[in-house]
């Protein structure tokens, strides 16, 4: 039996207790190794292109969109749909639970900078806000709190 398009990877993302450093680190690195030896199937993408293409030609300055571009889009959702999903591992792993929450996806994203354009899509309730790092009431920020461009990401 043939393997699928989009094996998933021989090991996970994130190991438990691993801090967010060294998982930043070995995560860019792995999607670096990744690209440069994968050979894309291009006729069976891990996200649907008609999709991706809409979300591209709702700006109305995009008039024509390269065949190509979907397919980059689409990996790039890939590996940002999986930083975000290990950042919350990583919340939900120092609770001592398996199971993801929308309060760790909100608070693995405030703890960085780099993620502050998702603040309407993700919002921090106050009391949420004041009790993991963000700013609270008095402007204060949790001295936890990743600067900005600090993923590991190179460019």
């Amino acid at each position: 039996m043939a393997s699928p398009p989009h094996s998933l990877p021989t090991q996970p993302f994130v190991q438990a207790g691993e801090p967010l450093p060294e998982f930043l680190r070995t995560f860019w690195q792995r999607q670096i190794d990744t690209a440069e030896a994968e050979t894309p199937d291009y006729r069976h993408p891990a996200l649907p292109l008609a999709r991706i293409k809409k979300v591209m030609k709702s700006d109305p300055d995009v008039k024509m969109i390269a065949a190509d571009a979907p397919v980059l889009f689409c990996k790039a959702c890939e590996i940002f749909i999986a930083e975000i999903t290990a950042r919350a591992f990583i919340v939900a792993d120092a609770n001592k639970r398996r199971t993801l929450s929308r309060a760790d996806i909100a608070k693995a994203l405030a703890k960085s900078d780099q993620f502050d354009f998702l603040i309407d899509i993700v919002p921090r309730d106050e009391p949420f806000a004041a009790r993991d790092g963000a700013p609270g009431p008095g402007g204060k920020r949790d001295p936890e709190r990743e600067p900005s461009g600090s993923s590991g990401a190179a460019g």
